[in-house]
């Protein structure tokens, strides 16, 4: 069974809460057997976190950080993320967002079915979820395109908690561009298409770590009561992409055949 784990973390704007969250998860990693590198990647944050996270890779060797030289947006920011912790040569690599709203036990969970089952990814499914209504239905409006276009339900399409295995990590990064602005959805839909071997696992949902309830992305400190601007537009872009990429006619061809070599 795979023991070097690469966890992984895109991150903007988390200094209240991050440094919390790496001891939470580092250490349920490590008390659970697993010998852990760590990267985030910074999305040239405007608050501390910069510092933060230096401060925290001089007294954490298993620890690394990345500082964007400009902000590129959450998607891009995980792409680069995922890349970093496959130049780690990692056994198992873990997905999370650094907004801290998962626990520690739940990411061992994830890893532990991953090894049990021998999968290609596991998902982890979050229940009990937060966030504003408009972002819970946006996620089941994109599980539903995507039933539709892989003929096969994907629980949670746009997860933010994912262990992959390295070869079909690199196999889905083959497949979407550099600069995504939704990969996990494109993933998601490629996974089913491509036949990887998925598992899902429920996990809790908890509140954001940090200061600002609803994300710093999003602007504002209170969850505003209807979809904000800033969203509205972000899902036009992204249903653009999805189309060019990952739903138009061909698309289908392409999936499989890039992933069919998938093995291990």
């Amino acid at each position: 069974m795979g023991r070097r784990v690469a966890l992984v973390m895109p991150a903007y704007n988390e200094q209240d809460g991050i440094v919390g969250f790496l001891d939470e998860v580092i250490g349920a990693l490590e008390g659970a057997g697993y010998e852990v590198t760590c990267v985030v990647v910074d999305d040239h944050s405007t608050d501390s976190m910069p510092e933060v996270l230096d401060d925290y890779a001089r007294s954490h060797h298993e620890f690394s950080v990345v500082h964007a030289t400009r902000n590129c947006g959450h998607g891009p920011t995980a792409l680069n993320a995922y890349r970093e912790g496959l130049a780690r040569h990692p056994d198992l690599l873990v997905f999370v967002d650094g907004d801290g709203q998962f626990l520690g036990e739940d990411i061992v969970r994830a890893l532990r079915l991953a090894e049990r089952t021998d999968v290609d990814v596991v998902h982890g499914v979050r229940t009990g979820r937060t966030d504003p209504w408009y972002r819970r239905m946006l996620t089941a409006a994109l599980g539903l395109v995507i039933a539709v276009a892989a003929g096969a339900r994907v629980p949670d399409v746009n997860t933010p908690l994912r262990v992959y295995r390295p070869q079909a990590l690199r196999a889905l990064l083959g497949i979407i561009p550099e600069d995504a602005v939704v990969p996990h959805v494109h993933f998601s839909l490629a996974e089913v298409r491509g036949g990887l071997t998925r598992a899902a696992l429920p996990v809790h949902s908890i509140p954001r770590r940090g200061a600002t309830a609803q994300g710093s992305m999003w602007g504002g400190r209170r969850v505003p009561l209807l979809p904000p601007p800033r969203l509205l537009a972000f899902v036009l872009v992204a249903l653009r992409e999805l189309w060019r990429w990952s739903l138009r006619p061909g698309s289908t061809a392409r999936t499989c055949s890039s992933l069919r070599t998938v093995s291990r």
